[in-house]
């Protein structure tokens, strides 16, 4: 996300960090640039003006003039001013007082509503929530049995609304229902419109008097940029929306949206969409995706993933492993089948500091097809072979090629990256750089 942007503004700084003195001309010239980089981002140009004017106070002052290294504190100043600009703090769903709590979720077709609600109830239950999923769009084809199919796939209850019934009706009637299935938030998802129209607005405004929701969550698309915050602008206006779900922020999002939503609105981004699958939604924290935007990564987040899907006995068990010199196929694919969870190699190493300003990265692009590869010629071994890798022989090789449909030359690959990274990773745990326990605790 924010390629393009996160380019131009390293291109500015890059210019800028090898200085030992700045003038205030230099930080014009600068923010000339910047303010062009936003604009070519598809940021509103009001919030575009007054973040160049806010850094530009900030920065022809002591701050940076007298720094010892003034195009460092010019990034960090620049740094502050988005997070300051994106909300500052994260900003989550109230859920307090009396349940059950209820979200309702709005925005125009095709922004990923349906997704975002199967997204959010299972965030929530891995929150120790108990969700429960309302379709209140009587009116696109398939949009109910589409949340019933999601709802199947993370094995959670779903109100069963009928086309024949009006939306608040669905609504009230699931809130009714909710006590029987043990709910304390239920989710509706709401009809969505190719464009903001009065039946639409009309419809949702029943809904949100009739039952009176805690959270009124507009699903965005942040792909559309500067129309995603009109869109907000107007929905906002109508239900007094409490915050936004930007949605496919994994596609080529300029950053105009996620930019311009809360100072236009005035409402904060709660939630960002970051993949199809049902697992693809993280909390939105300005500060780190202000880091993400200069290009310093996102450690905080990659961490917090890593604690959600690795399990510590497991990890300090690969730990052990490590230091006898055990570490085996097996093992090697497990972490693999973790590293899969916590998002596409892409993502992953996008969190990595540095990582967004290295040209090689972004002419690499991982193909995830090579895992599927991987797991193939694993399954192939038999459990002698991948426990002990060493009696893989020509024939073995040729074998397991076969029964992988892959090439022997594939098969050499694997077992040459599979013996480097055993003994990098013995490398790390040796000197104590290694410690999973740690990191996970």
């Amino acid at each position: 996300m924010f390629e393009s942007l996160t380019d131009k503004l390293n291109g500015v700084f890059k210019k800028l960090t090898g200085r030992g003195r700045l003038s205030e001309a230099n930080i014009q010239d600068a923010l000339k640039e910047v303010r062009l980089a936003l604009l070519e981002a598809d940021v509103n140009y009001k919030v575009v003006k007054k973040l160049v004017d806010d850094i530009r106070r900030r920065a022809v002052g002591q701050e940076v003039l007298e720094s010892l290294t003034p195009g460092q504190q010019l990034i960090k100043i620049v740094n502050e001013e988005l997070t300051i600009l994106m909300g500052e703090e994260k900003q989550g769903l109230q859920l307090t007082g009396r349940t059950p709590h209820l979200l309702m979720l709005v925005g125009l077709q095709g922004s990923g509503k349906t997704t975002t609600a199967a997204k959010l109830a299972r965030f929530l239950r891995k929150q120790g929530r108990h969700p429960y999923l309302v379709p209140a769009d009587i009116y696109r084809p398939a949009a109910i049995d589409q949340l019933k199919k999601l709802a199947a796939q993370i094995d959670l209850p779903v109100y069963p609304s009928d086309q024949a019934q009006k939306p608040e009706d669905i609504c009230l009637d699931a809130i009714s229902k909710a006590g029987k299935e043990g709910a304390d938030v239920l989710i509706f998802d709401t009809a969505g419109r190719l464009h903001i129209d009065e039946a639409l607005m009309s419809e949702l405004v029943r809904i949100k008097q009739k039952t009176n929701p805690i959270e009124i969550l507009l699903v965005a698309d942040a792909m559309t940029g500067q129309d995603a915050v009109n869109v907000a602008k107007h929905f906002d206006e109508s239900l007094n929306i409490t915050g936004v779900i930007l949605s496919k922020m994994e596609g080529d999002a300029r950053g105009g949206a996620a930019l311009s939503i809360k100072a236009v609105t005035n409402k904060p981004i709660k939630f960002i969409g970051v993949g199809e699958k049902v697992d693809a939604i993280e909390p939105f924290h300005p500060d780190r995706m202000a880091s993400q935007i200069l290009g310093m990564g996102d450690v905080l987040t990659l961490i917090e993933k890593a604690q959600g899907e690795f399990d510590e006995k497991e990890a300090l068990q690969l730990q052990k492993k490590l230091k006898k010199h055990q570490f085996d196929l097996e093992d090697f694919q497990a972490q693999l089948r973790q590293m899969k969870k916590l998002g596409s190699l892409e993502q992953i190493l996008g969190m990595l500091p540095g990582m967004g300003q290295v040209k090689k990265l972004k002419q690499l692009k991982p193909d995830e097809r090579e895992l599927v590869l991987v797991e193939a010629i694993i399954n192939s071994m038999t459990r002698e072979e991948r426990r002990s890798y060493k009696v893989i022989n020509g024939s073995r090789r040729r074998r397991i090629a076969r029964g992988s449909g892959t090439t022997v030359q594939d098969v050499n690959r694997l077992l040459k990256n599979f013996t480097q990274t055993k003994k990098m990773m013995e490398r790390f745990v040796k000197k104590g750089q290694f410690n999973m326990g740690s990191f996970l605790g």
